[in-house]
Parts: structure tokens; C-alpha cells; sequence
């Protein structure tokens, strides 16, 4: 089995990566946002209506989501910057431990998202 040695330039590289794709994402949600005010003002259906505050609540709990990973990395790059001041470079078992567990929910949230935008965008399709 081989084991992955995780430095923290390594994890500081993809913890960038990751917080410029959350990024997006939030603005994205925005766009999404505006995108609802405009189909409020435009439909009086009941059912119509119901879609747009379930597109709405899932938007307000990806948002949740954007700002709990958000919160992940700063405390991860907190850690790994205490690590810098110390002079260590790797081996911080938990933190590595942690990185990973933190990219395997980064790919399930990207999934999520991607799922969620698909099915948004095919409800505008229908009614933009």
C-alpha cells in the first residue's frame, strides 16, 4: 500500500484552488438568486412558485455549505501556518488525515452542486 505524504505547499496549493472554486460558486448562487427575482415578478402560478422557493432553499443551504468549507480551510491553513512559524514541513498526521477527508467532501459537494445547477437550469429552460 503506498501512503501519500502530504507537504504543506502542497495542501496550501490545493486549499487555493478550493477556495477560488467556493468562490465561484457564491457568485454563481447570486446570479442564480437574481435569476429567481426575475421569474417572481414574471409568474402568479402557485405550483410555479413553489419550484422558485425550492430552488431558493436550495440556494440559501448551499450558501451554508460554501461558508462551513470556507471556515474549513482557514482553519486548515491556520494550522499549517503555525506549522511554517515551527519550521515543520510535513507529517502533521491529522492534518493530512483531515486534507483528505476534506477533498473527498469538496468532490461530493462539487457532484451536489453540479447536479443542482443541471436541474435549475432545465426548470429555466422551461420557464425563462
Amino acid at each position: 500500500m503506498k501512503t501519500e505524504v502530504l507537504y504543506n505547499d502542497n495542501m496550501h496549493f490545493e486549499h487555493v484552488s478550493w477556495k477560488r472554486e467556493l468562490a465561484f460558486w457564491e457568485d454563481e448562487l447570486k446570479s442564480f438568486n437574481n435569476r429567481l427575482s426575475e421569474l417572481v415578478t414574471r409568474w402568479t402560478d402557485k405550483d410555479l412558485l413553489a419550484k422558485l422557493e425550492h430552488y431558493q432553499n436550495e440556494f440559501v443551504l448551499h450558501g451554508g455549505v460554501i461558508e462551513d468549507l470556507q471556515e474549513i480551510i482557514e482553519e486548515h491553513e491556520t494550522r499549517i501556518a503555525g506549522q511554517d512559524i515551527e519550521g515543520e514541513d510535513a507529517l502533521d498526521t491529522q492534518l493530512a488525515k483531515q486534507h483528505v477527508e476534506f477533498r473527498t467532501k469538496m468532490e461530493n459537494q462539487r457532484h451536489i452542486y453540479a447536479e443542482l445547477k443541471k436541474e435549475f437550469f432545465r426548470f429555466l429552460e422551461k420557464y425563462m
